[in-house]
């Protein structure tokens, strides 16, 4: 009897297969999760100065844009130029060389005039110390003496302390350690960036090129559709992350520069300190004006606390002004979600990676909101339903002719498509 093919034992063994692989995949992890781990932390170490490169060269890639095609263009227009790819090339390399030229002189600037005035607050801070920590005991005394149970709870937490403070003396030397591992680290980072400040030379002049190489890649693995569908995801994902980045890095230079000016005509100690420390928290959604504002206000409370009271009040001020004037300027709808999902993806992607979590976690989870929310849109219109979501405030069920009926009965979001299922 002739054996007869049918490509349903092809599928079927397939996916049998490719089951069977993803459980033995499973199971390795489980029992192997931390070779893999630690495999998966040397990898990334070593392609650390290729990762520095591409965020640097993605971070920087709207500035170039921005002289080619604000500047130098316009200019050989002007000037009656005719553009060729000899010309176009000479442009690419004049718009980074500016770009660098433009970023190494802020970088410059903020070493030299920056820095300094930061190191003199700081040391102005630690010899001041003994003063403020007398201030600080004169007004506990007279708090506790005001109220006794406060007293013992603040014993209590200061014998804690001691016991923390005894067992950092006993691993000394671990602490030792671990400062010269960390020392080591930022040179090797310092290391890693140079190496990539060089490799993001190389990947912006050749962006288009590597751009239109991974379209072609994803044209050659996938069909036309899924392929069309991934080119324009990515370009969401672009416009997303490029579009909050960017944006923020702008909103918080602009907010640290609000901040100094409006703090030292009030008279804020440490005004430089403190505004750089606003500014920098400031790329933190929501909560990093206040994360930022906490620690300055515990430091200028020690030396004065009226100006802490008018720092606090004008913090909250600043931050009302940056959350519905200029941000919503700056950075427009580049993220597409509400306020409330902005609080959420920053508690959880902060919870769970820290302050980088925190920092790229709105662009993240906009991604994946819009990316849900397009396949929800697709589901609704393969099914013939209505699309936009007001339609199904009041909704109760769908009749068989594709009508939303509401709980007052009435009938609304009528779909002018067929259904398909």
């Amino acid at each position: 009897m002739k054996f007869r093919w049918d490509k349903k034992y092809l599928y079927w063994g397939l996916t049998a297969f490719l089951v069977l692989l993803g459980c033995i995949g499973v199971i390795y992890f489980l029992f192997n999760g931390s070779i893999l781990k630690s495999n998966l932390k040397q990898i990334i170490r070593i392609s650390m100065p290729i990762i520095d490169g591409l965020i640097i060269a993605y971070l920087l890639a709207p500035l170039v844009n921005l002289i080619e095609q604000k500047l130098l263009y316009p200019l050989y227009k002007k000037l009656n130029v005719q553009v060729d790819r000899k010309i176009t090339n000479r442009t690419r390399i004049y718009s980074i060389s500016l770009t660098f030229l433009l970023v190494l002189s802020l970088l410059y600037s903020f070493i030299q005039y920056v820095i300094p005035q930061i190191y003199e607050s700081l040391i102005s801070i630690v010899g001041q110390l003994p003063t403020y920590f007398n201030n600080m005991m004169q007004a506990l005394d007279q708090l506790f003496s005001e109220n006794p149970q406060m007293e013992s709870y603040v014993a209590e937490a200061f014998s804690r302390f001691s016991t923390i403070n005894q067992d950092l003396l006993k691993n000394i030397n671990n602490i030792i350690q671990t400062f010269s591992q960390s020392v080591i680290s930022i040179f090797r980072e310092t290391l890693n960036l140079i190496i990539g400040f060089i490799i993001s030379i190389y990947l912006l002049f050749s962006k288009e090129r590597f751009l239109a190489q991974s379209k072609k890649i994803i044209y050659a693995c996938f069909e036309r559709d899924t392929a069309n569908n991934l080119v324009s995801d990515f370009k969401m994902i672009n416009r997303t992350f490029g579009g909050f980045i960017s944006g923020k890095i702008l909103d918080s230079l602009i907010i640290g520069v609000i901040c100094y000016l409006c703090i030292s005509l009030i008279g804020t100690p440490y005004p430089l300190l403190v505004s750089v420390i606003v500014g920098v928290t400031n790329i933190i959604p929501y909560f990093g004006p206040f994360l930022g504002a906490i620690p300055c206000a515990i430091l200028i409370l020690m030396v004065d606390p009226i100006q802490c009271l008018y720092f606090v009040i004008f913090i909250l001020v600043l931050q009302q002004f940056d959350g519905n004037i200029l941000g919503p300027k700056i950075l427009g709808n580049s993220i597409g979600i509400s306020a409330f999902w902005i609080i959420f993806s920053v508690t959880i992607f902060g919870g769970l990676f820290g302050v980088l979590g925190m920092v790229i976690g709105v662009p993240v989870f906009a991604v994946i909101y819009n990316l849900f929310n397009r396949y929800i849109r697709k589901r609704l219109e393969r099914k013939g339903y209505p699309i936009e979501t007001d339609n199904y405030r009041d909704a109760v069920k769908i009749d068989e002719h594709n009508y939303i009926i509401t709980e007052k009965g009435n009938v609304s979001g009528k779909s002018k498509m067929k259904r398909n299922d």
